[in-house]
């Protein structure tokens, strides 16, 4: 059991959740670092937690792992990512990561076959958020939607919701620099329905 392997998995996890749960801190500015210490970690409760994470996976693909879990759900204790519900969340996610052309195609289908504007809010929310809240459409393509359209400005602005809206919200801002596709070819898919 490698110290450093575990304590190298604290600090990626301490630096994503606060990622993922606050608005002023970001991961990729950053670049990973917190003021998590080495004795801090020798002292947590759940240090062997950690040190499991470590064996089971690499830093990159361990990276994945948090990351699919911090945006499938919120975790409270890192003992909850060793369950097999968080295996699941991550497994999902690399299918929809392995697949992102495929499922951004169908959701954009869905969505033109369902709403003529789903990004525009007219009523109490989009149609867009409805779809996400309503698991129709994934996280995945309402980010790259957004990347493509920077509608989250106005739905900021005109959103009332202050109880699920300012998580989702988050979220999405939060996740948007995970998602990597390529912009020409996802706009294409788009254009095709517009």
């Amino acid at each position: 059991m490698s110290e450093n392997g575990g304590y190298a998995v604290y600090m990626m996890y301490q630096s994503l959740r606060l990622h993922f749960i606050s608005d002023s801190y970001d991961y990729f500015k950053y670049n990973g670092k917190t003021n998590t210490t080495k004795e801090s970690f020798l002292t947590h409760k759940n240090k062997y937690s950690f040190y499991k994470l470590s064996r089971k996976y690499s830093l990159e693909d361990c990276r994945d792992f948090l990351v699919s879990n911090f945006v499938r759900q919120d975790f409270h204790w890192v003992g909850e990512l060793l369950t097999p519900e968080a295996e699941d969340n991550y497994t999902n996610w690399l299918k929809t990561k392995q697949s992102l052309t495929y499922t951004f195609e169908n959701d954009i289908t869905y969505l033109f076959d369902h709403h003529k504007d789903f990004i525009s809010v007219k009523s109490a929310s989009p149609k867009l958020y409805d779809e996400l809240l309503r698991h129709k459409v994934t996280l995945e393509t309402v980010v790259i939607l957004n990347d493509l359209m920077n509608f989250l400005p106005m739905w900021e602005k005109k959103i009332d919701d202050d109880i699920i809206w300012p998580t989702w919200k988050r979220k999405i801002k939060k996740y948007t620099p995970f998602v990597v596709y390529d912009k020409i070819k996802f706009r294409d898919i788009v254009r095709k329905y517009l």
